[in-house]
């Protein structure tokens, strides 16, 4: 009796899916790397922004006490860029707080978060940059700030 002897491959075929996978699964891993990171990058960049948003707003809330007991309305521009300074400190992010042409208050943050996947590539972590702005009331304006 014999055996049953099935159709064997050649032997020159034999590892070819192992170098297949040995090239697919580097590229693979870079695109979802991308993916992965690229996706943390815009998500940290609108954190950025939002951050400096919301800081420009509290400086922008930042009322000249003085003035305001005289009925006056206005931003006091020292206490405007501490407020925003203030908030950006509560929140552990590093940023610049300016005041240009004494009536804009400009916010600049910078985050910087770890990679996942880049980090195999030697990029371990991301730095993005946001920015935001607000309008100071700096003088009594239009209407003497008392309403229409």
């Amino acid at each position: 009796m014999t055996g049953y002897h099935g159709h064997r491959r050649p032997d020159r075929e034999r590892g070819t899916i192992s170098v297949f996978l040995a090239v697919l699964v580097p590229g693979l891993l870079l695109i979802i790397g991308l993916a992965v990171d690229g996706g943390a990058k815009v998500a940290a960049t609108q954190r950025a922004n939002a951050i400096a948003d919301e800081a420009a707003r509290a400086g922008g809330q930042a009322l000249d006490i003085s003035a305001a007991l005289t009925g006056q309305v206005r931003v006091d521009p020292a206490a405007a860029v501490a407020a925003a300074q203030d908030y950006l400190d509560r929140n552990d992010v590093q940023g610049a707080v300016t005041v240009v042409d004494g009536d804009t208050l400009h916010v600049t943050t910078s985050i910087t978060e770890p990679t996942s996947f880049l980090g195999l590539l030697g990029i371990s972590t991301l730095t993005v940059e946001g920015s935001g702005t607000a309008d100071l009331i700096t003088d009594t304006g239009q209407n003497g700030g008392g309403g229409p």
